[in-house]
């Protein structure tokens, strides 16, 4: 049994630190109080599909804020902090993590510390270089938000960027608590500056994937082309499969949106044209979605659901947030049906909390994944949900 302690409780640490403390001692460190009151209560605070069961057993995990503390004893040290980008310097905001390791450094030299937070690739080196008696390993995560824990549990690869030998460490503690078999998942061992293109490449692609259906549903909606028959054809290639087919407003969430920023930045001096266009894309889709959506000429629109995907309760860098902008823009009034929000308001508009007063008073309804809610007013819906999933 190992000491560890997460620091972070979002989406990334949370679901390690539950998964963790089967088998280890595990504390999750947590600046946000109701968090840590909902942690150490064995409640959940965030929406994902397998977390509430999985607090039914019998783990070892508590929470707290006081990190010299939780640092003190610590074997592995994992950081899960989030980085935004930053519009202004190109570059992500490393600040939480920089501050982490500062953290550890004082406290605990000798603990192992894994970055699982997204860097800019050189990161961790750069880090190394200023903390050298600091084992430092970066090991990208690959989580879907809503399905993080399953994604921990049954991962299709195990990437870990360091040439300490503790990195082995730190595979065995994940291959231990995995519920998939350990033949089955994928091990690479590499160097920190390679691990984190990884990161960066796989959610590009993943974008790329986006806006690709994307612009095909487009091309089709805008030729009276039925974009599903299309999309279906398309997928019927074994090269290129089913996954990540659905159209929508734009690819958004947590990662993509910074992700493609950043590895688009990290090309400053490499020539390129596809990580530009999947970046630019993005913005493309937004625009042709709202123009479609003035084009019908509505007085009032309303807004069902804020949240990036099903299951998700995440609304930050949600496509339809940028299509509500561009909306209001144009001076046509925006109202919202979210039932995760307690606010009266979101960046202006009024949030609805009657549904049926809802439906009734827009003119047109715009979703970005649909609901059988919406049903009995379809003749009032705009989405470019196909498929029913995300």
């Amino acid at each position: 049994m190992k000491n560890i302690v997460v620091v972070g409780a979002g989406y990334v640490g949370y679901s390690l630190a539950l998964l963790l403390s089967e088998l280890n001692k595990v504390t999750s460190l947590e600046v946000n109080n109701e968090i840590i009151k909902k942690i150490n209560k064995k409640e959940p605070h965030l929406a994902d599909n397998l977390i509430k069961d999985f607090l039914k057993k019998d783990l070892n995990l508590t929470a707290t804020n006081e990190y010299a503390n939780a640092y003190k004893n610590a074997d592995f040290i994992i950081v899960a902090t989030p980085t935004n980008y930053d519009e202004q310097t190109n570059y992500f905001d490393t600040t939480s993590v920089e501050d982490v390791i500062r953290d550890i450094e004082k406290n605990n030299s000798k603990a192992v510390v894994v970055i699982k937070s997204t860097i800019p690739v050189g990161f961790t080196k750069k880090m190394a270089e200023k903390y050298p008696q600091l084992k430092l390993i970066f090991s990208p995560e690959f989580l879907r938000e809503g399905n993080a824990l399953h994604d921990n549990m049954y991962p299709d690869r195990i990437i870990v960027g360091s040439k300490h030998r503790e990195s082995k460490d730190f595979t065995k503690l994940m291959l231990d608590v995995a519920k998939k078999a350990k033949e089955e998942i994928e091990v690479l061992n590499i160097d920190s500056t390679e691990a984190e293109a990884i990161k960066l490449f796989s959610n590009t692609y993943l974008a790329m994937r986006v806006a690709y259906f994307n612009e095909l549903d487009s091309f089709a909606e805008k030729n009276n082309l039925d974009s599903k028959s299309i999309i279906e054809g398309v997928c019927l290639d074994s090269r290129i499969g089913d996954h990540y087919n659905n159209p929508s407003f734009g690819y958004g969430g947590y990662c993509l949106p910074k992700d493609t920023k950043q590895l688009l930045a990290n090309y400053e001096n490499v020539p390129n044209n596809i990580i530009k266009a999947i970046v630019e894309a993005n913005t493309t889709r937004k625009d042709y979605i709202a123009e479609t959506v003035l084009s019908k000429k509505p007085k009032v629109v309303g807004i069902y659901g804020l949240a990036m995907k099903k299951g998700s309760d995440n609304f930050r860098s949600s496509a339809i947030q940028g299509i509500m902008k561009r909306i209001k823009a144009k001076g046509i009034k925006v109202i919202i049906f979210e039932p995760l929000l307690k606010e009266k308001h979101f960046f202006n508009s009024v949030i609805e909390t009657s549904f049926e007063k809802f439906i009734s008073d827009a003119d047109i309804i715009i979703t970005n994944r649909n609901s059988e809610e919406l049903d009995q007013v379809k003749e009032k819906v705009y989405t470019r949900d196909i498929f029913g999933n995300d």
